[in-house]
């Protein structure tokens, strides 16, 4: 009698799924590799690309002390029309009062420049708050500084809030209009905003042009 074999042979089965890593979803060691999320995108950004606020606020603040600081001991020491010479007749420090602008442009509209530095100050301080650009904010902290430093003169000295006259004491030559810290500041960060847009620091922290031409 012969014996009849149960075994039966394997079954191969199709209908299993391939669940191995694709190539483009796995690293170099083949372990598979998820797309960052938005959020992850973001929060990536955000550490590569701090918020700069601080440090414009930390510019500015130097800024506006020097500023202070110089003009407080330029009245406390100087009488007007008493130069006290530097440099030859090159660099002297002699104290104007300047009811004008910087470099003593538009003298016959002190309120008015008074509320375009308030304008001024508040428009910093709002572009500062999303900036992640280390040049922009000290750029912007330069003129944030500048701007508030003459602001306080308009305000607090004479004759009168929003007509107060700007203290001026640096005299560069005879030809160049007597100027402050404060108009050094705002012209040297302008100059530091105007280079870093024509090299393509954008405010966000990227350069975009250096991007695009690579």
């Amino acid at each position: 009698m012969c014996a009849v074999s149960t075994d039966r042979p394997h079954e191969h089965r199709t209908d299993q799924h391939d669940e191995s890593p694709r190539p483009d979803a796995a690293g170099d060691d083949g372990a598979a590799v998820a797309e960052p999320s938005g959020a992850a995108a973001e929060s990536a950004d955000a550490v590569q690309h701090p918020r700069r606020l601080p440090v414009l606020l930390l510019i500015a603040a130097i800024a506006f002390v020097a500023d202070l600081g110089t003009k407080a001991l330029v009245v406390a020491k100087m009488t007007p029309g008493e130069p006290i010479s530097v440099v030859g007749d090159v660099v002297r420090l002699t104290l104007v009062r300047n009811p004008g602008a910087a470099f003593s442009m538009a003298t016959g509209m002190t309120w008015l420049l008074t509320l375009i530095a308030a304008a001024v100050v508040i428009g910093v301080i709002r572009i500062g708050r999303s900036l992640r650009s280390v040049g922009w904010a000290i750029g912007l902290g330069l003129v944030l500084g500048g701007a508030v430093g003459n602001l306080v003169d308009r305000v607090f000295r004479a004759p009168g809030p929003l007509e107060g006259h700007v203290v001026d004491f640096i005299s560069v030559t005879r030809w160049w209009p007597v100027f402050n810290l404060a108009d050094s500041s705002i012209v040297c960060g302008a100059i530091l905003l105007v280079a870093l847009t024509v090299f393509g620091f954008e405010p966000d922290g990227s350069r975009t042009r250096h991007e695009a031409a690579a």
